[in-house]
């Protein structure tokens, strides 16, 4: 949907997030999110759906002590699902360590050029993809074609930071 696409080296973008927390509905900047750390974050068409819950998700779950053991300090998931959605999703995947950051109205995945209009499927949508983003910076980045599931995996990216570090 966007020409905006973001590249290696770039910052994320200003935008808001949100979260639920055990004290209620949180809304969080990418500032907030990203500034000072090493982050691997990761994009998918939706919540409960078939290949996010099935591979995508559960990857990064099994992973992600390997993840922090890489130099890695946290672990997003992010979907233009609400809140609530999400956390509901995490706590059916028993998620751990792997945190949650809504992108309700697609914002962030527009203003990064990630969106896509799944037509009746959901409407706008992300792109399913992987990254490593350092300091705000994006290090690594992987973007699956649609309707695909190939390089934006826990089992890539990790490899990758592997191999940045040695």
């Amino acid at each position: 949907m966007s020409d905006n696409r973001i590249t290696v080296g770039q910052a994320l973008p200003a935008a808001n997030f949100q979260r639920l927390t055990d004290n209620g509905l949180v809304t969080l900047t990418t500032a907030q999110l990203f500034a000072g750390e090493t982050v691997a974050l990761f994009a998918l068409p939706g919540a409960f759906t078939p290949t996010c819950s099935a591979a995508h998700l559960p990857g990064f779950i099994a992973l992600t002590e390997q993840f922090f053991q890489a130099g890695v300090d946290r672990i997003f998931c992010t979907a233009v699902n609400d809140a609530y959605v999400l956390d509901a999703w995490g706590k059916q995947q028993q998620a751990g360590d792997v945190q949650f950051i809504a992108d309700g109205a697609g914002k962030f995945a527009s203003a990064i050029g990630m969106a896509t209009d799944s037509g009746d499927f959901g409407g706008i949508r992300s792109l399913r993809y992987s990254m490593l983003v350092v300091d705000g910076v994006v290090q690594l980045l992987n973007l699956d074609a649609p309707k695909t599931f190939d390089v934006s995996s826990a089992e890539v990216l990790l490899e990758q930071i592997r191999q940045r570090t040695n």
